[in-house]
């Protein structure tokens, strides 16, 4: 008898199985740079050296073209300064492009071509690293002079053969070397540029080029 009333007290809470509607997913559009940053416009600059300051007045149609039509960057240079300086506009598409031709405006200035630094604006996955004869060995006078000379080879052959093993650009400017490229092979690319400074000779080097290469090769 008790159980039976104990039984009816329990109230037993019956789930529904029609599936619960959730509100729908709200869409909204991607912030424009002038909306990220409270309206405030993005600048950059950039320090033009003296030794590049003719090449630049040369250049700066090429340079111009696809940073403002392109990428949708405002891009003028301040004679007073020397400098060139970039800002975002209205209608830039994505924030990241101001640093992207920051970028290619620097690599420029280090010295490689814009046929070869334009490709920074196209390609994510590029960088610049620099570094000196000195970071990797102490030389001075002749001894200096003949590891620059090790570095780019007669007419420039062992720089090109380096350029072309590992698809990257170097630039040598007195004792300072920039590369350009992905960060695997310019890791190949310095680390060849360093046994030559070192003092390894040339045919060593490439020999070393050709089996890193080829592992490369094989693995992609």
């Amino acid at each position: 008898m008790q159980s039976n009333e104990a039984s009816s007290s329990m109230e037993v809470e019956t789930v529904s199985s029609e599936p619960k509607l959730l509100p729908p997913k709200p869409e909204f559009a991607p912030l424009k740079p002038h909306e990220m940053s409270d309206g405030q416009v993005q600048f950059r600059k950039v320090s033009v050296p003296p030794h590049r300051y003719t090449p630049l007045k040369k250049a700066w149609m090429d340079i111009y073209t696809p940073v403002y039509e392109q990428m949708k960057i405002d891009i003028r240079m301040n004679l007073k300064a020397r400098k060139v300086e970039l800002k975002t506009r209205r209608d830039t598409p994505d924030i990241s492009n101001l640093q992207k031709c920051a970028d290619f405006v620097h690599a420029f200035m280090l010295g490689f071509d814009v046929i070869d630094a334009i490709a920074l604006l196209r390609l994510d996955e590029l960088y610049v690293e620099s570094f000196e004869v000195k970071d990797v060995k102490t030389l001075r006078g002749d001894h200096l002079s003949r590891a620059i000379g090790r570095l780019s080879g007669k007419g420039g052959k062992t720089k090109f053969a380096i350029e072309n093993a590992t698809k990257t650009r170097v630039v040598i400017a007195d004792s300072k070397i920039h590369i350009l490229g992905s960060f695997a092979n310019i890791k190949i690319a310095r680390d060849s540029l360093c046994s030559l400074i070192l003092g390894s000779p040339a045919g060593k080097v490439y020999s070393k080029l050709r089996a890193v290469t080829a592992r490369l090769a094989e693995r992609f």
